[in-house]
């Protein structure tokens, strides 16, 4: 019986205005960054925000959402990489869930493992859908892999997971960061979503 009243805490309307600040922020921030050709992304602050407050569920639909809408809006590319997004949204969620993100060092752990997640998923999309190339700024580590002797695959792996690495790392820092700032009554508030959400 208690089964619909957790259905309606998943999507309460502190969760739901929860997702529609982080989808704002994440391609803010992208889109920055984007316009800027740096060789990280920060399009991700807000998804691996709400995965740590809300929950896996919360943050891979903040990040599949966000995704899409933005290939719907500019960039077609951001929505080949939704499942990416989601992923990472879920994977942040669950580091949450076990932990991983109570000091700055766990913090950094975590953003070690959506890495590796993150290259799992982006690696075959850029590579088979984009051979190898998206238009961002990460596409100079690809070009120069390549100028090293290095195959297409190799590059690709490299090119993912070395920019994602620092983007990674300093995204979960800065959600972290985020969190430790806020004030407590809205944390506890936002704990509770969490309780009811996972």
């Amino acid at each position: 019986m208690a089964r619909p009243e957790i259905l309606k805490s998943k999507f309460s309307s502190v969760t739901l205005a929860l997702i529609a600040f982080a989808i704002v922020l994440n391609m803010a921030t992208g889109q920055l960054v984007s316009l800027l050709k740096l060789p990280i992304f920060l399009d991700s602050i807000g998804t691996i925000l709400v995965g740590i407050l809300a929950g896996p569920i919360a943050g891979g639909l903040t990040g599949l959402l966000t995704n899409l809408l933005w290939g719907l809006i500019s960039s077609p590319v951001a929505a080949a990489f939704a499942p990416v997004a989601m992923v990472i949204g879920v994977i942040a969620g669950l580091c949450a869930r076990y932990g991983l993100f109570k000091t700055c060092w766990l913090a950094i752990i975590s953003g070690l493992i959506i890495t590796v997640f993150n290259a799992i998923v982006a690696v075959p999309i850029r590579l088979y859908m984009f051979g190898g190339i998206t238009g961002s700024g990460a596409d100079f580590i690809t070009a120069y892999t390549l100028a090293l002797g290095k195959d297409l695959f190799g590059s690709v792996v490299i090119t993912v997971f070395t920019s994602n690495l620092l983007d990674k790392v300093a995204t979960a820092l800065l959600a972290w960061s985020i969190v430790k700032a806020l004030p407590e009554r809205t944390a506890n508030r936002l704990s509770r979503v969490k309780s009811a959400t996972t």
